[in-house]
C-alpha cells in the first residue's frame, strides 16, 4: 500500500491510536492494510474486534492485499462541518475486499458520475498524524472506463 503525505494543514480527525485499534493504524502509516483473523477457526474481519465474530475466539492481525471492489456508495453533496465542506462532493464507499471483509473508506480519484458498483479499487494510506495512516481507495486501474451493470452496449 502507498503510503503518501497529507495535504498541509490535515484537518480531518485524527484516530487516537488506542482502544485495539492503534496497531490498524501504525501499520497503515508504514504501508500495511491490516485485517483480522480468527486463531480458533480461521475466520477473518474487520472492523478490529477483541472476539471473533464467528466462535467468540482470539483473533490476530493478518496483512490484507489492499485490493477489492466497490460493494456500495454513496455521494456525500452537502456537508457543513470544516473540512469536509471544502471536498464536496465526496464519495464514501463499502470496499469489499479481495480477501472477503468489507471496509468503510473514501474513494478519491473519480468524480460522482465515475463511482460504480463492482469497481475494482487499490488502497493507499495518508499519513496524518506520528505512526497514524488513514487508508483511502482509488481505482486499481486509472483511466480504464467504468462498465456499469445496466450497460449494454458492449454487446
Amino acid at each position: 500500500m502507498d503510503v503518501r503525505a497529507a495535504p498541509a494543514p490535515w484537518e480531518r480527525p485524527t484516530p487516537a491510536g488506542d482502544a485495539g485499534g492503534g496497531e490498524f493504524w501504525a501499520a497503515a502509516a508504514e504501508g500495511r492494510l491490516l485485517i483480522q483473523r480468527c486463531r480458533a477457526c480461521a475466520h477473518l474481519q474487520f472492523y478490529p474486534r477483541q472476539l471473533c465474530t464467528r466462535c467468540g475466539g482470539t483473533p490476530e492481525w493478518q496483512q490484507a492485499s489492499g485490493h477489492g471492489t466497490v460493494y456500495t456508495y454513496t455521494v456525500i453533496r452537502q456537508n457543513g462541518a470544516r473540512p469536509f465542506n471544502a471536498e464536496l462532493p465526496y464519495i464514501v464507499a463499502v470496499i469489499e475486499l479481495d480477501e472477503g471483509p468489507r471496509m468503510l473508506g473514501n474513494v478519491t480519484d473519480c468524480s460522482p458520475e465515475e463511482i460504480a458498483i463492482g469497481l475494482p479499487v487499490v488502497a493507499y494510506a495518508v499519513l496524518a498524524a506520528e505512526k497514524v495512516g488513514i487508508p483511502f481507495w482509488e481505482r486499481e486501474h486509472p483511466g480504464t472506463p467504468i462498465r456499469r451493470s445496466r450497460d449494454t452496449s458492449a454487446s
